[in-house]
């Protein structure tokens, strides 16, 4: 399926909060991520994403329409040379493989743009499809953490998976 990635616009809004406003989506991610997602949630999300520059989160648009996000959070001191990625994606176009294309548009972005050798992503134990996305997509998995997530008053395992620059 054909998506571009691109800037997050405030005409955005209403889309946001349509595919945003997802229990399938929020159960994982962080606790940052509400649920339910309100247009009161959607307009601080787009106002913070304004302000950074360079660009770190994209909206993932289809047709148009903003169907999800996806980003890199450059980190700091002793791991400044690391960025730790996150994304989402409407339940309404899982499948289409989106996902594992959007996920190497942002690696390839982010080792263009910022000053880091190595991008990391922890997604939940208890999310294989996500797995699956960051495998199709050229990650490795380097570590479990068990039950160091508690979310929905339950703890879960922590998956690291990276790529390197070449």
């Amino acid at each position: 399926m054909d998506f571009i990635l691109r800037e997050w616009h405030n005409d955005d809004l209403d889309s946001l909060v349509k595919h945003a406003n997802n229990y399938n989506i929020a159960k994982f991610l962080t606790n940052g991520f509400p649920h339910p997602y309100t247009k009161d949630d959607g307009i601080k999300y787009l106002t913070s994403v304004s302000q950074q520059y360079p660009t770190q989160i994209f909206a993932i648009s289809v047709n148009g329409e903003a169907v999800g996000s996806i980003g890199l959070f450059p980190q700091t001191d002793i791991h400044a040379k690391n960025a730790e990625m996150g994304y989402w994606l409407s339940e309404e176009y899982w499948g289409n493989g989106i996902m594992p294309q959007a996920i190497k548009q942002i690696v390839d972005y982010g080792f263009q743009t910022f000053d880091i050798t190595r991008i990391f992503a922890g997604p939940f134990g208890t999310n294989p499809q996500s797995q699956r996305v960051l495998e199709k997509a050229g990650f490795t998995l380097e570590a479990r953490s068990e039950k160091t997530l508690f979310k929905n008053g339950v703890f879960i395992d922590e998956l690291i998976y990276a790529i390197r620059k070449v």
